[in-house]
Parts: structure tokens; C-alpha cells; sequence
């Protein structure tokens, strides 16, 4: 039988690793439970990602380009006169209203770089990405203060079960940018 050609395999198999980490943390991901949620073939996952640590840095990447995605795509955060901590607080607040889910599993992959080295340089791309589409609009460090005031916000909203409060964020945002 000859071998069918599937140019997104690979895609579906990230996709399911997110899924399965979503669904069951970091703890539950392996090359079988991806291969089953991707109905792909179990040599499929090992194919195209020989180690786990190479699964969670695809997964981690793609993570990384949604969230960069939306900034880049924010048409308050493109124009040079909205107000910055405004445009900032209400692309949070998009971000919440995707579901807790979401960002837990975004949290989850972020901070899994802690343990795990090879994650490192993926996480501290999203900050440096992040830095440079917001440097636009303001100086470097202001930029990396924005980010690690947004980080501490949502890890606080989700880590205490509380709700997001655009309001404050939008309050904190303009005290950094001054």
C-alpha cells in the first residue's frame, strides 16, 4: 500500500498535543495520547517530533504565534494615537473571554520552561517577540515592564479564580506608560 500524503499531519498533530496538555496537563501528554486525539498513526508523532520535548516546543510555538498574532493584528495597537493601556487591557480581556481553558493551557506550556530547558528560549521568544511589536509604541524597557504586568495579571486572574478587571488593568497599564 503506498503511503498517503498529508501535508497537515503535522499541524493536527500539534493541535492534538495542546488538547491533550488542555486537557490533562503536561503530565498526560504523551506520543500515544496524541496520536489517538490526532487519529493518526502512533509513528506518525514519533516521526515528526522524535522526543516529547520536541512536541511541547511546537506546542509552545504555536501558543506563542496566536497570542503575537492578536497583537499584531490589533487595530488599536497599529494606530499611533489610541490609547496603549486602553488597547492593552481590552486585548486581555479578548484573551479571558476565550475561555480560562485557553490561557491555562498557554500558562501551562509558558511555565513548564521552568523544568524544562529546552522550553526556555520558546518562552523568553514570545517576550521578546511581544517587546518588539509594543516597542512601537513605547521604549523597550516600558515594552518588557507592559508584558510582565500582563503576565502577573493573568497568572493572578487564574491562580486565584477571581475575574479579569479591565478596568484596574487598563489603570495599571497607564502608570507604566506613563
Amino acid at each position: 500500500m503506498a503511503r498517503r500524503y498529508d501535508p497537515e499531519r503535522r499541524d493536527r498533530i500539534i493541535d492534538a498535543a495542546i488538547r491533550v496538555v488542555g486537557a490533562g496537563g503536561i503530565a498526560g501528554l504523551s506520543h500515544r495520547s496524541v496520536a489517538a486525539e490526532a487519529d493518526v498513526p502512533l509513528g506518525s508523532t514519533t516521526y515528526h517530533f522524535a522526543s516529547l520535548d520536541e512536541l511541547l516546543v511546537a506546542a509552545l510555538r504555536r501558543s506563542n504565534e496566536n497570542f503575537s498574532r492578536a497583537v499584531r493584528e490589533s487595530e488599536a495597537l497599529l494606530a499611533p494615537d489610541a490609547d496603549l493601556a486602553e488597547a492593552l487591557a481590552r486585548l486581555l480581556g479578548e484573551w479571558f473571554s476565550g475561555g480560562r481553558g485557553r490561557l491555562e493551557l498557554e500558562y501551562e506550556l509558558y511555565l513548564a520552561a521552568l523544568r524544562r530547558p529546552v522550553l526556555q528560549p520558546v518562552a523568553a521568544e514570545w517576550t521578546d517577540v511581544t517587546a518588539e511589536l509594543l516597542a512601537g509604541r513605547t521604549d523597550p524597557a516600558t515594552a518588557r515592564a507592559l508584558i510582565a504586568l500582563m503576565d502577573g495579571i493573568c497568572l493572578q486572574v487564574l491562580l486565584t479564580g477571581g475575574s479579569y478587571d479591565a478596568a484596574y488593568t487598563r489603570e495599571m497599564l497607564a502608570r507604566i506608560i506613563g
